[in-house]
């Protein structure tokens, strides 16, 4: 079985960098990025925590917290997080699960229900399938999730742009089209009768075929 967008973001309870939380507490009313690592003290994966640190004050805009998951013990993030402060000039302000047991990585299925053992004795490539994003909305419903492979930094930037998106599309009854970025036209919803976006949009709108109809963005 796989989750998918709309079903609920399984809970959990973890120990992590900034203490035991129990993940939907912890997101409170707001949305949650989680994403996962196969071990501590991998390159690819070092890039990646320390671009997030830098940029997670755009996160905090836009009310998302942040949260890390590593298949190594929380006592080993410590020494990590000094090697991606060294080497990317951020250290992670963002907590860092240590999944040691798997027990998340099971819950989102990144991990086969059966895998045991001592997580330090397991090398990244036992554990390449935990290179997941996955974004969780207020309502704790899966919105977004993104799977990479071990060679490809994820892109951070991205996950901010379908952010806007998933935000504004939440509010409005509208789609964002192809490459949108914040503050271009988008697509009024299919699911709106042209009688109702006529009282939304007095002005019109811009129509190159009857099923596409452009808008400037709601504000």
């Amino acid at each position: 079985m796989t989750l998918r967008i709309g079903d609920e973001a399984p809970d959990f309870e973890a120990d992590t960098t900034e203490g035991r939380i129990r993940f939907h507490d912890w997101m409170g009313d707001g949305w949650a990025v989680l994403f996962s690592h196969p071990k501590d003290f991998t390159p690819v994966c070092t890039t990646e925590l320390g671009y997030m640190a830098k940029i997670k004050p755009d996160f905090d805009s836009r009310n998302v917290k942040v949260i890390g998951l590593s298949v190594d013990p929380v006592d080993r993030h410590g020494e990590w997080f000094k090697d991606i402060e060294e080497t990317q000039g951020y250290a992670p302000n963002y907590p860092l699960i240590g999944d040691a047991d798997f027990n998340v990585s099971k819950l989102y299925e990144m991990l086969p229900a059966e895998t045991t053992g001592d997580p330090l004795d397991r090398t990244p490539a036992d554990n390449q399938a935990v290179r997941n994003v996955v974004v969780v909305g207020p309502d704790k419903k899966i919105k977004l999730v993104l799977a990479y492979p071990m060679t490809t930094g994820r892109n951070f930037d991205e996950v901010l742009r379908v952010i806007d998106s998933l935000q504004l599309t939440a509010k409005h009854k509208v789609a964002t089209p192809v490459n949108w970025k914040q503050g271009e036209d988008v697509i009024i919803a299919g699911s709106v009768s042209d009688d109702a976006a006529r009282e939304t949009y007095p002005d019109g709108w811009e129509s190159p075929k009857p099923y596409i109809r452009i808008v400037p963005q709601p504000r």
